[in-house]
């Protein structure tokens, strides 16, 4: 029988795109909206200034995300170029760098030497990227899986507190906003924790008390701008 284990490390790009926008669409659409209605205006211009919101945040994330993970992209292309140049130049001393690194992890130097030297002849950009850079296959960037995601899951985020300023009255709205917000979010990271294989209480409850922050700072400046105009 082949022993099988479960690893969640593959998962850590897209899923942290994944709760980034999702959970920047739950905080700053209910903080919009109950900043909004704080300052006593009509549930249509909630409405409108949510919806705003939603669009501008989708985008925000999308371009953000995209911009970023390109950078780390390059990053990484501008790595892979030296070890290239450097295998191509001096190749016995990249084998020498490679089994001093397996020594290091705890190989004798025969050893060492004899795993550098195969690893090299089947691809040594491959060995020299893994393990002298630290290039995975599962971590590298993927800017435009990172940008879909990031966009997507904030609009259904953001979705969720729309829903709530639609369907409950303007005397109501700061109410329940927050209260079904902080519902949410503590779904959220309960269900990011469990695809993480994180501990599930712990992150609910951190990502409540941030989004929980956020609202009562926002309300706050609605509050007082509502008043002073």
């Amino acid at each position: 029988m082949v022993h099988q284990e479960k690893h969640r490390s593959h998962r850590s790009g897209w899923l942290r795109a994944a709760v980034l926008g999702a959970n920047d669409g739950i905080v700053s659409t209910s903080s919009l909206i109950i900043g909004v209605a704080a300052a006593s205006v009509s549930q249509s211009e909630v409405l409108l200034a949510g919806i705003a919101g939603l669009v501008a945040g989708a985008m925000s994330m999308a371009a953000g995300e995209y911009v970023s993970v390109c950078s780390q992209a390059d990053a990484e292309k501008a790595d892979l170029e030296i070890e290239k140049r450097s295998l191509s130049e001096n190749y016995s001393a990249e084998k020498k760098e490679l089994a001093l690194i397996y020594q290091q992890r705890g190989l004798n130097p025969e050893l060492a030497h004899q795993v550098a030297e195969a690893l090299m002849a089947h691809d040594a950009l491959a060995a020299h990227a893994r393990d002298d850079i630290g290039l995975a296959e599962i971590s590298q960037a993927k800017p435009l899986t990172a940008a879909i995601s990031s966009a997507l899951t904030f609009t259904l985020g953001a979705a969720l507190p729309l829903l709530i300023a639609y369907l409950v009255p303007i005397a109501d709205l700061i109410y329940y906003e927050s209260f079904f917000s902080l519902i949410f979010l503590a779904f959220l990271g309960a269900v990011s924790a469990r695809a993480g294989g994180a501990p599930i209480l712990k992150a609910a409850a951190r990502v409540t008390f941030w989004g929980a922050l956020a609202m009562v700072l926002t309300a706050s400046v609605g509050f007082i701008f509502g008043i002073s105009t």
